[in-house]
């Protein structure tokens, strides 16, 4: 027996443990779960949790459906809301056909497969993420504009504001659970908060960001409210991001910053930003996967929709932040389209192998965009080479499907799935009349 398995036991042992969580996501991004008595975790540990995989989004075909859970002892944790006495413990699992080979629907195994490669090229990949989300309250009634607990605005200190409290409860939770915090605040809508994460390698985090989205949702339901991740919730107010930032290290040196280098961003991070960029497009609808994701693209400020990048400019895709010039250890790059809805294995998988493509054919980085590339003409930025992201699910998905790395990225399985899902997604939007049809139209046709 290990010494992670010993841990495990003796913890729940100790803890009284009564229930245990299996959680692993499905392709779309949900988190799923099945419960197991303490009496069953040790076999779990070592032989799996046989399941159904055709009841999951994207793990099989029926006639191909028996799949293993295997869950990883290094996740551990109690969830601190079940209480501490008789509670109830998660671990994250890894999913497996039943000759042990890996499922290559299981997102998690995606990302794997990507750090795998990093790997053998020398780099350890690290991310770091700003996660914007919407306090509303209660009810929520659908089809119908919800309510923001508060009026606040960005940075907002007020004491009487319910997200103050929200949020003092919210990061203790992710910190008993083991995730760090870095820091908080109130966003620029009613209601909107941020929380961002403390830098770890990409597994860790996208396992973090999982469990995030469970504490907040679970912290607000406590509070009498609801919290929503929706890329843009609220027509007239920002949408929420997840602004992610990112970095190669080889060993303990990080690839991206050369101190001598203009911005100190080295070669390898000229090239991962270069990768970035020319592969776009192609990773948009895994990075902004919902029809609503390109309300949010589409609404300007900053939210980037446009390919480009600026050492200080919060229009552009990929942004070089200058936080702490004379640390090595902090040098990043930051891209800013992704939004806090996303399945984060994908979304680390396919960054990563972006950037890895520009380090690999060593391509070279075009002129940065220091102006507002909203405030710049079609023609302005067409003469300085500026690309459109994407403008709509279907745009993205037609740019997706002809993608070689994406479809290398994700595996034959999971980019086939993915592909027939958003199609079917956008198929159904397009039949959709809306609020706005009605209102503009109704009365005058």
């Amino acid at each position: 027996m290990d010494k992670q398995t010993e841990f495990v036991l003796h913890t729940m042992e100790e803890r009284d443990i009564r229930f245990v969580r299996l959680w692993f996501t499905d392709v779309l991004g949900y988190l799923k779960s099945v419960a197991i008595a303490p009496a069953e975790v040790e076999g779990a540990l070592s032989e799996g949790i046989g399941f159904d995989g055709s009841a999951i989004e994207g793990f099989a075909r029926v006639y191909e459906s028996d799949m293993v859970a295997y869950p990883d002892a290094s996740t551990f944790q109690l969830l601190p809301w079940r209480g501490l006495k008789q509670g109830t413990a998660r671990m994250f699992c890894d999913i497996k056909l039943p000759d042990g080979s890996p499922s290559y629907a299981d997102s998690r195994f995606v990302l794997r497969r990507a750090l795998k490669k990093a790997a053998g090229l020398g780099f350890t990949f690290y991310t770091h993420p700003e996660i914007e989300f919407y306090l509303f309250k209660t009810p929520i009634v659908p089809g119908q504009v919800p309510v923001p607990v508060d009026s606040s605005g960005y940075f907002d200190h007020t004491t009487t504001a319910a997200g103050v409290d929200f949020r003092r409860k919210a990061i203790t939770m992710l910190e008993q659970m083991g995730i760090p915090v870095e820091f908080s605040h109130h966003e620029g809508g009613p209601g909107q908060q941020e929380i961002d994460l403390r830098y770890s390698d990409a597994l860790t985090m996208a396992d973090a960001i999982m469990t995030f989205r469970v504490v907040i949702k679970e912290v607000a339901a406590m509070e009498d409210m609801f919290a929503s991740f929706m890329p843009k919730p609220l027509a007239e107010h920002p949408g929420s991001a997840m602004h992610t930032h990112v970095s190669l290290f080889e060993g303990d040196r990080n690839a991206f910053y050369d101190a001598s280098a203009e911005h100190n961003l080295s070669k390898i991070g000229r090239s991962f930003i270069a990768g970035l960029l020319h592969h776009a497009g192609e990773i948009t609808a895994v990075t902004n996967q919902w029809v609503n994701s390109y309300k949010r693209l589409a609404a300007g400020g900053e939210a980037p929709a446009y390919i480009c990048w600026g050492q200080n400019n919060r229009s552009a895709l990929v942004r070089v932040p200058l936080y702490k010039p004379q640390k090595g250890s902090s040098a990043r790059i930051e891209l800013r389209s992704v939004d806090s809805s996303v399945n984060p294995y994908l979304a680390f998988a396919v960054i990563l192998n972006a950037g890895l493509s520009g380090i690999e054919q060593e391509l070279p980085l075009p002129e940065g965009a220091e102006d507002d590339v909203w405030s710049l003409t079609e023609r302005e930025r067409r003469a300085m080479g500026i690309r459109p992201l994407p403008q709509s699910l279907a745009q993205a998905i037609a740019l997706m499907e002809n993608s070689e790395l994406v479809a290398e990225t994700l595996g034959e399985h999971v980019f086939d799935f993915f592909l027939r899902n958003k199609r079917a997604e956008y198929a159904e939007y397009r039949r959709e009349v809306t609020p706005h049809e009605l209102t503009k139209l109704l009365p005058t046709l």
